[in-house]
């Protein structure tokens, strides 16, 4: 496949929200199997086109460029392809360095509930640049008069979501339903999604009674760990406002590799 091909596939990927990485030499010296700007274009599924060279060279790639679906993080590969005793993946006499690039969906913030503290969590998010969803089976709720930042309703319940809506790892589910009774028979679906973050709103009391709700349900300790209830960090948010800041601090610190501390205590400061 040309190099004209595979750029077309890549858009065509990111219309349609999916994921890939592109693998491209870029340093060639001596005899390699394939010129630099050769490229190859690996899919979610495990399945490419295109190619870097063949053989053990691009077995090595393939599996790099999954790590990197995984991981998000692109990578350079430098391989030597003279003696496969020592562990080199080629005879040829060259050396060669690969560009793995993942290419992920748009970062999407998932908001269940609709009502003022999911409207203030909207706004926050779509400042911040996320893409925004808002999800609410009482239809009112879910409409671009309720909740202006919005980029896309979904007007149905928790647990048909999955249903309506790609969930990966570039999404952030934020549950600020209206209690219990709603997230007991919805978290279930969610929990089978490779979201990246599933948190839900509410005191300890309603977050216990939830817990207890999906264990009756057949749910495992180890699922539930996914989530993050009382949602946020402890800023002592009263307003949905306040309420925003402290949710949205949450995901950024997770996505970052934050830890919450404060940066005067963490350099050092009184």
């Amino acid at each position: 496949m040309n190099t004209e091909s595979i750029y077309q596939k890549i858009i065509e990927i990111q219309s349609k929200g999916e994921s890939a990485a592109i693998c491209t030499i870029t340093k060639a010296s001596g005899s390699t199997p394939r010129h630099v700007g050769s490229k190859m274009l690996v899919y979610a599924d495990g399945s490419f086109t295109g190619s870097v060279g063949g053989g053990e060279l691009e077995h090595r790639v393939l599996d790099e460029a999954w790590v990197a679906l995984t991981d998000g993080q692109p990578r350079l590969l430098s391989y030597s392809m003279i003696d496969p005793a020592r562990g080199d993946p080629g005879v040829c006499g060259g050396q060669v360095e690969v560009f793995v690039e993942p290419i992920l969906p748009p970062e999407k913030i998932v908001i269940i509930g609709g009502g003022h503290v999911g409207k203030a969590v909207a706004h926050l998010a779509k400042w911040l640049g996320f893409y925004v969803v808002i999800s609410d089976d009482r239809e009112e709720f879910c409409t671009p008069e309720m909740n202006p930042d919005a980029d896309e309703f979904q007007p149905v319940l928790m647990e048909k979501l999955p249903e309506h809506l790609a969930i990966n790892r570039q999404t952030y589910i934020i549950i600020t339903s209206r209690g219990a009774m709603v997230d007991i028979p919805g978290l279930p679906a969610l929990l089978k999604t490779k979201a990246r973050y599933i948190g839900v709103i509410g005191s300890k009391r309603r977050w216990m009674t939830t817990v207890k709700g999906m264990k009756e349900l057949g749910i495992s300790d180890e699922a539930i760990a996914r989530i993050h209830s009382p949602i946020g960090l402890e800023i002592h948010a009263e307003t949905p406002e306040e309420i925003a800041v402290s949710i949205m601090a949450e995901v950024l610190m997770l996505r970052n590799g934050g830890n919450g501390q404060q940066m005067k205590a963490a350099a050092g400061g009184k």
